[in-house]
């Protein structure tokens, strides 16, 4: 197969990175990426021996930016962050150490290169929004930041960076306002899988059947991760460098129903009991975003139902499970 062009990818061996690293490769892009110092590469196994991976911490920038001069990437997709909202509390300096610094860097790598890439995706987070008001209200591209978690405030702050370097360096930057998203491959640091995770372990008698939850009254804006990295790659090839593009299903589930539809689809019995240690510090009420823009400039369609990903996930956590 002809290539399509090179690809770079931080966080390459990521839950959404390795989906994206697949997509891309089965599009016949030559992939290359960032691999974090002991990162496993089980996510992104199949396709390893086509894959060109360097492995070094990002806040290394005198590597990061030779690195980049060498491959000269068409695009780059930057990835690479700690995503998990509730460590985020227990971790504020490593967050934004690899979250804000990690994107200075890369930045600052791009706009050193010899020359310009097509474009650089920079993946933000609809946990920028923080507390709003009214509650509920489905949120729009111009909605105000009020970020209440560390992983929130890093992530408003890589905005900050990607429109400065946009506007002053001219780097082709659009930014990603990426929703909740999940899928198989997902660590059980995060609702859906540590759900499927709990049910899997029962279903083989591995746990006793009670299933632990946090809060269940939060509602999340769920995708499936395949839409989501989809949504990257049109954003690269369609996406206007300064603009921002929200990816989500335009709709707002409460976590009590997706554990219903996942305890619907075991046949045990199982008891929910409510676990203090899951419940974060601060929690948003309602996650619920707008398409629209994304839908009409790119061509963007949602491909998967919740039903599906939350089937597919369960099974990836049956199989996994020992």
């Amino acid at each position: 197969m002809k290539h399509q062009g090179r690809v770079f990818i931080t966080g390459i061996a990521g839950f959404a990175g390795s989906y994206l690293a697949e997509y891309l490769h089965s599009e016949g892009y030559y992939v290359s990426g960032l691999l974090a110092p002991g990162e496993r590469t089980d996510n992104i196994k199949m396709i390893l021996p086509d894959l060109k991976l360097e492995r070094f911490d990002i806040l290394r920038y005198d590597r990061l930016a030779k690195l980049i001069r060498k491959i000269k990437p068409d695009y780059i997709f930057h990835l690479a962050a700690l995503s998990s909202v509730g460590k985020s509390f227990d971790s504020v300096r490593k967050v934004f150490d690899i979250n804000f610094a990690g994107t200075l860097n890369l930045f600052e790598s791009a706009k050193d290169a010899p020359y310009n890439p097509k474009k650089i995706v920079f993946v933000g987070s609809s946990d920028s929004y923080g507390l709003f008001k009214p509650i509920g209200k489905i949120l729009k591209i111009n909605q105000p930041f009020n970020p209440i978690s560390p992983y929130g405030i890093s992530k408003a702050a890589g905005e900050y960076l990607a429109t400065y370097y946009c506007r002053t360096a001219g780097l082709p930057v659009v930014r990603a306002r990426a929703f909740n998203h999940t899928g198989p491959k997902q660590t059980a640091d995060f609702v859906v899988p540590s759900f499927c995770r709990q049910i899997a372990r029962i279903e083989k008698g591995k746990k006793k059947p009670e299933i632990a939850v946090g809060n269940l009254s939060a509602r999340r804006d769920i995708s499936d991760v395949r839409d989501i990295v989809r949504g990257y790659f049109l954003m690269a090839r369609k996406g206007r460098a300064g603009d921002v593009y929200q990816l989500c299903s335009g709709k707002a589930v409460a976590i009590q129903s997706v554990l219903n539809k996942l305890l619907a689809m075991s046949n045990r019995k199982i008891k929910i009991t409510v676990d203090k240690s899951r419940l974060r510090k601060s929690d948003i009420p309602v996650l619920r975003g707008d398409n629209s823009k994304t839908i009409k400039d790119l061509g963007w369609k949602i491909r998967y139902k919740l039903n599906d990903t939350l089937k597919d996930t369960l099974e990836y956590w049956r199989e996994v499970t020992a």
